[in-house]
């Protein structure tokens, strides 16, 4: 049987059906694994070493072939490590391939596309320079340590990179180093420290490199402390017990970096601006929901503004959805999300804002232009980031159809019935007799069952969701009667989680009618709104017992319809 089984799936047409079968549950394997390539410097001289990180998101097709990366680079030593976890549910696995290189010779260099059996990493630049081979440094030094800021005469609240260099010809163990200190400053800590090996005056060195951001706050001479390094420095080893154990023999050493003097400038003279704000890049967007020239009256669409600096702090970064709307155009604004990333560049600072619009009425609403001033650190100029003036439309919503009336046909005419023949008569004399059998038969069985019914059962008791939700309904009442903001979200949440599955005020509001929809956006207004004033609750319960009320009207008029069949 199985044989035949067998045959039947591999004939056609079922064999091609057999096949696409076997494709979709090797469907995960059979995707191409995203591959990155990334160094952890960007620039970097040539008499030293760097890394380049191969990423995979999942396991590759095959082991990497580096031998591209050999005509530009010399590949010192590579390493491979596996990173799985479990997050909601969902797995994810990353696979990295650290290399240490060191450039083969000076200019832009590419680092090539790889290949992982068929999937293929993305390519990279570095910037290699010839650099200068000599320091100023103490004779003999096998520690020292060296520091550098960039730029060193920067704007007020501008970014400052200051960059740690700890250069080692000997082991060390042991070791601490203080943080860079500065009154009136922020300072920042960028990404995790960088290794390397180098030469300085024709010896080798390993270098560890760590870099900070540092955000003035006053203008004016200010400096940075020195950093200090304290280590304990391996000598020698001792053998003990015979050659069989070592130990270790140690000092301590310290040594201390220069100090670094910033002259800070006051805001530029040219930036006529109200809100100063220094940054190297700045990019500003919006996106929407859906579409906004054919909006529909009484239904929200979202609006969202985007802003990115990169060389600045998120407190920084200006409101922008600040201008009032229409009065027939309703503006709900969301609390902003406020994100910093540290890179090994610097300080990327992002804000996004979300507002829901809501038109009351037909016709057009002009949004009014959207305006960032922001000053260049790199070209020394204002600039102004810009959102053009927006003209959304909106237009009626559509009108449920009203269902067509079923024709209604004529009943015939007393002179059309035409008397049926002898034998028709008969049959149906006959029909007659069987039809009168069954529904005798029909009663006796009814009249059977309706005394054999059980007593009527007691009515059931309200279930624990019905309890919930009018607990729910009652901590309302409360908190509108009390104009507690807070507490009436947390009753809105609790009845709308059970009622609707939604977790947030906005899918709360999504669920119920037009009155009280408003309502809740308007709570939600005032709970995370920059200006609101304050609640008054009275609104927002009267609009809910409104849209309880509207509920059981429906489900009365549904629940009104006669039955098929009555006993």
């Amino acid at each position: 049987m199985n044989m035949r089984l067998l045959k039947l799936l591999t004939a056609s047409p079922y064999r091609t059906a057999l096949i696409y079968l076997l494709l979709l549950l090797n469907a995960p394997w059979l995707s191409a694994a995203e591959i990155n390539a990334s160094v952890d410097r960007s620039s970097v001289n040539l008499n030293e070493s760097f890394q380049i990180t191969f990423t995979a998101t999942d396991s590759p097709d095959d082991d990497p072939d580096f031998t591209p990366l050999e005509q530009d680079f010399e590949i010192l030593g590579q390493s491979q490590s596996t990173h799985s976890s479990w997050v909601n549910g969902k797995s994810s696995k990353n696979v990295q391939w650290v290399l240490q290189v060191m450039a083969k010779h000076a200019g832009n260099l590419t680092v090539p596309a790889v290949q992982f059996g068929d999937d293929v990493s993305q390519p990279t630049t570095v910037q290699v320079t010839e650099g200068a081979s000599t320091k100023d440094v103490p004779a003999n030094s096998d520690l020292f340590l060296e520091v550098e800021a960039s730029p060193e005469s920067p704007y007020v609240q501008s970014q400052v990179l200051y960059t740690m260099r700890l250069y080692r010809r000997v082991e060390i163990s042991q070791a601490s180093l203080n943080e860079p200190e500065l009154a009136d400053a922020v300072i920042e800590k960028l990404g995790d420290d960088s290794n390397y090996s180098t030469q300085v005056n024709g010896e080798d060195y390993w270098v560890t490199e760590r870099k900070y951001a540092i955000f003035p706050q006053k203008s004016g001479r200010m400096t940075i402390k020195p950093l200090e390094l304290t280590a304990q420095v391996v000598t020698a080893t001792r053998p003990s017990f015979g050659g069989f154990f070592n130990s270790r023999m140690t000092k301590t050493q310290r040594v201390a970096s220069q100090s670094v003097t910033l002259d800070v400038k006051p805001a530029a003279s040219s930036f006529t601006a109200q809100h100063w704000l220094p940054a190297e890049q700045l990019q500003l967007n919006q996106e929407w929901s859906g579409d906004f020239e054919r909006m529909k009256v009484g239904e929200p669409l979202t609006r969202t503004l985007k802003l990115l600096a990169k060389g600045a702090m998120v407190s920084q970064l200006p409101e922008l959805s600040s201008t009032k709307t229409q009065d027939q155009l309703k503006s709900y604004p969301d609390q902003p999300v406020l994100k910093e990333q540290k890179k090994s560049d610097g300080v990327l600072a992002f804000r996004e804002e979300k507002i829901a619009l809501i038109p009351s009425k037909e016709g057009s609403y002009t949004l009014p232009a959207i305006e960032v001033p922001w000053f260049n650190t790199k070209t020394q100029q204002m600039e102004v980031a810009r959102i053009p003036e927006t003209t959304i439309h909106a237009v009626a919503a559509a009108a449920a159809p009203v269902p067509a009336k079923a024709p209604v046909e004529a009943a015939p005419k007393p002179e059309s019935i035409v008397p049926a023949p002898v034998g028709q008569a008969q049959q149906s004399n006959i029909w007659l007799g069987v039809s009168g059998f069954l529904a005798v038969g029909w009663l006796a069985t009814l009249v059977y069952f309706l005394a054999r019914r059980p007593a009527e059962k007691p009515v059931p008791q309200a279930t624990a969701t019905e309890v919930n939700l009018n607990d729910s309904i009652k901590k309302l009442k409360q908190a509108c009667s009390d104009n507690d903001a807070v507490a009436a979200k947390d009753a809105l949440l609790d009845w709308g989680r059970q009622k609707f599955d939604a977790t947030n005020l906005g899918a709360v509001a999504s669920c119920c009618d037009a009155r009280l929809r408003d309502e809740i956006l308007l709570l939600n207004q005032t709970l995370y709104g920059k200006d609101a004033g304050q609640w008054q609750g009275k609104r927002l319960f009267q609009a809910f017992s409104e849209n309880k009320a509207r509920e059981r009207i429906s489900q009365a008029a549904d629940s009104g319809l006669e039955p098929l069949y009555r006993l």
